[in-house]
């Protein structure tokens, strides 16, 4: 690799060294400050909750839920991880689907009157070790994440994609023609707007104190904001495509005044890429204007922020006051959406350090909460920083350029970060994510998601085994 590992580079010269050698701009703090003077300690008011510090559980898949939908053994650990990690805001802690046909796996949870229960005692269990293990639950802010996976949905295990519109790119990687007969018609748009109000009234009977309604990651209402070709009312000029969103929050508005809203954006996009020469990542080939990369320059690898921003200008004129920004997905550009040096199986080799993709990240962010100052902004894309996450993360909030440091993929490995950062005890190395990318080949096979490399669970079970055998056919 021509690209330096984070842990090759052992003093915070050396990094800052490296930031410098590739033109980049990170913040960065020297001396971490435990709290209650750290930056990252200060509890903030959002849409009348206390979130008591600035680290925030973004959410995933864990591909270990039943075919119900119900969470197993498996979830209910994960998510007593992240009520231990000293975290207070848990952004969704899991993409749950609000219908059958929407989920992206057998095993993903779903949210209906059958699993009420079940993600009722869900949340509590997390709140129950978060109170363990710091004495109250003051200031912990709980929240779950809606979505349908439209094109990437595999309910039964097979690819089942409902679409937004026809992508002349990207069809061919669900096994459909261009065109398909899979958009979904206006009328059934509006069935899904009201699955999505239904499962919003449901996640606040349940305790929940926010949905996430997902707009990320090349998920289904993410879609529909680069469906510029789509006719009908749910298509074309930016007001129709953001009619999905403001139909569903107006109707969470009507039938559950009580519950907070909050959206995860993924801010900019770029052409889908494949592995090229040697299997390293390059854009597929396209003429002319891209117009399908909702935050993109019409190149399909360049930024513009108009139609974000214009975007997050209406979610705060309908009431939102949550926002996580992210971007692009982990299907065609994930150096763009989770930086990592070491690629998952369907992926492709580094062509760019990943701190180029932590820095864009960074940045846009830091763009977005200046124009939105109103806005409660959680920054994603810190994992691959590893040592120097902290260092980074009191910079960013110091600054004001995010008001919380959103974590995944470190929380399977090393859930008790946030805990660890604000005691002053620092981090420790060991039990730091490496993005060796495990926790994403594991479930593009069919197991469960989790940090099968640093986590003793996941390393003594049998899929360990299987995931060496995929990543490792010769032996």
């Amino acid at each position: 690799m021509p690209y330096p590992k984070i842990a090759s580079l052992r003093k915070p010269a050396a990094f800052l060294a490296r930031l410098e050698e590739l033109g980049l701009e990170l913040p960065f703090d020297e001396v971490i400050e435990p709290a209650p003077a750290s930056p990252l300690a200060r509890p903030l008011q959002v849409d009348g909750l206390e979130v008591g510090n600035r680290f925030c559980v973004l959410p995933m898949e864990g591909w270990d839920g039943t075919p119900e939908g119900r969470p197993t053994q498996l979830t209910l650990r994960r998510w007593r991880r992240f009520g231990q990690s000293g975290a207070k805001l848990i952004w969704g802690g899991e993409a749950v689907a609000i219908r059958a046909d929407g989920r992206a796996n057998p095993n993903q949870l779903m949210i209906h009157r059958e699993t009420l229960a079940d993600l009722e005692n869900l949340r509590k269990e997390l709140v129950t070790a978060h109170e363990e293990a710091y004495g109250s639950r003051a200031g912990l802010v709980v929240g779950l994440q809606l979505t349908h996976s439209g094109r990437y949905a595999r309910p039964q295990g097979k690819p089942a994609p409902r679409l937004a519109y026809d992508h002349p790119l990207l069809n061919e990687r669900v096994g459909l023609p261009f065109p398909s007969r899979n958009v979904m018609s206006d009328d059934e748009v509006d069935e899904i707007i009201e699955d999505f109000i239904r499962a919003a009234v449901l996640a606040e009977e349940a305790g929940f104190d926010f949905v996430d309604i997902k707009h990320c990651h090349g998920y289904l209402l993410h879609e529909f904001l680069s469906a510029v070709d789509r006719p009908g009312r749910y298509g074309g000029s930016l007001e129709n495509r953001t009619r999905p969103a403001r139909e569903i929050i107006r109707g969470i508005r009507q039938r559950a005044p009580g519950l907070r809203v909050g959206v995860r954006l993924s801010a900019f996009d770029f052409l889908p890429f494949q592995p090229g020469p040697e299997g390293t990542g390059t854009p597929m080939p396209w003429q002319g204007v891209y117009p399908y990369a909702f935050g993109g320059d019409g190149t399909g690898l360049g930024i513009d922020l108009r139609e974000p921003a214009a975007f997050l200008s209406m979610l705060q004129a309908w009431g939102v006051r949550l926002i996580c920004i992210t971007a692009g997905s982990p299907y065609t550009n994930p150096h763009i959406q989770r930086p990592a040096y070491f690629p998952p199986s369907d992926g492709y080799q580094l062509f760019e350090d990943p701190l180029v993709g932590v820095a864009r990240q960074i940045q846009v962010t830091a763009a977005l909460k200046a124009s939105f100052p109103g806005l409660t902004m959680v920054g994603s894309a810190y994992s691959y920083l590893q040592e120097y996450i902290p260092h980074v993360a009191q910079a960013v909030v110091r600054r004001g350029m995010a008001d919380l440091v959103g974590l995944g993929r470190s929380m399977l490995a090393y859930p008790q970060l946030p805990a660890d950062v604000l005691s002053g005890r620092g981090v420790q190395r060991k039990y730091l994510c490496r993005t060796f990318s495990d926790c994403t080949t594991a479930p593009r096979h069919g197991l469960v998601s989790g940090c099968y490399p640093l986590d003793d669970f996941y390393k003594s079970r049998p899929e360990n085994e299987l995931l060496n055998q995929i990543k490792y056919p010769q032996g």
